[in-house]
């Protein structure tokens, strides 16, 4: 069983890629399960095999400990880590090839509180990679592009798995997508459209910035994705297939 986190802002797309991601491998014979851990959503888009809200009740919290929705968000997700046993119970009866694990839409509750990293830690499963999605519509500047990408290296540091890193939302951004990926793989140019775009203080703190994540490694790519059409599916699969399967890809 290989186990398939997707974080990223609110709103960047998160629940419709791991339907996206669920329909890509089930046409290619893979059997997957999908894992719910937001605990404050509505609707999804795909059928759940294990769900989080059959555990934790936001209402529920919200009228025993008298807090508003952010607080219970909060003892929500944290309430969460004390179920990893029931959650693996479940996962193993599904016993899935794939685990596909749609995490909170409020990054800051999964990746920066202790709950997060714990479960993606203790999980029991063969592997793990996690898909950070980049806002398409955030990215469309330099400063924006570095911020997004300082915060992606510092969720894969919390987490401490594999990271592949996804550019959503590529139809509402179709005449900035050339120079988002060229930013992606190349900090010389990104540096350069630094200096156009901001000045000052605001552009040595960019610099540097910029200098650290390309230190660490950062500089290795985003892969451009279309929930609208599917477009970029194929590339997402290869990087996954790379991480998980050491290379063995899922057969048409």
């Amino acid at each position: 069983m290989k186990a398939i986190f997707l974080v990223g802002t609110a709103g960047s797309g998160k629940s419709l890629l791991a339907s996206k991601i669920l329909d890509y491998y089930s046409r290619n014979g893979a059997f997957v399960g999908m894992l719910n851990l937001d605990p404050g959503v509505e609707n999804l888009p795909y059928t759940c095999d294990i769900d989080v809200r059959d555990y934790v009740d936001i209402v529920q919290i919200m009228k025993q400990y008298d807090l508003g929705p952010n607080g219970s968000m909060i003892m929500a997700n944290d309430l969460i880590a004390s179920k990893i046993d029931d959650l693996q119970k479940e996962i193993d009866n599904v016993n899935p090839d794939y685990l596909i694990i749609d995490t909170p839409g409020q990054i800051e509750l999964f990746a920066y509180r202790t709950s997060g990293p714990f479960l993606v830690q203790n999980l029991n499963v063969e592997e793990k990679v996690s898909i950070f999605l980049h806002d398409g519509s955030l990215m469309t500047s330099p400063s924006n592009f570095i911020s997004i990408a300082l915060l992606a290296t510092s969720v894969k540091l919390r987490l401490g798995i594999s990271q592949i890193n996804v550019l959503t939302k590529t139809d509402l951004i179709e005449d900035k997508i050339k120079d988002i990926l060229k930013w992606s793989t190349n900090m010389a140019s990104l540096e350069d459209a630094l200096a156009i775009d901001s000045d000052g203080e605001n552009y040595t703190l960019a610099v540097n910035i910029l200098r650290s994540l390309n230190l660490g490694g950062f500089a290795q790519g985003t892969i451009p994705i279309s929930n609208a059409t599917g477009e970029g599916m194929v590339n997402l699969q290869a990087a996954l297939s790379r991480v998980l399967n050491l290379g063995e890809e899922v057969e048409d």
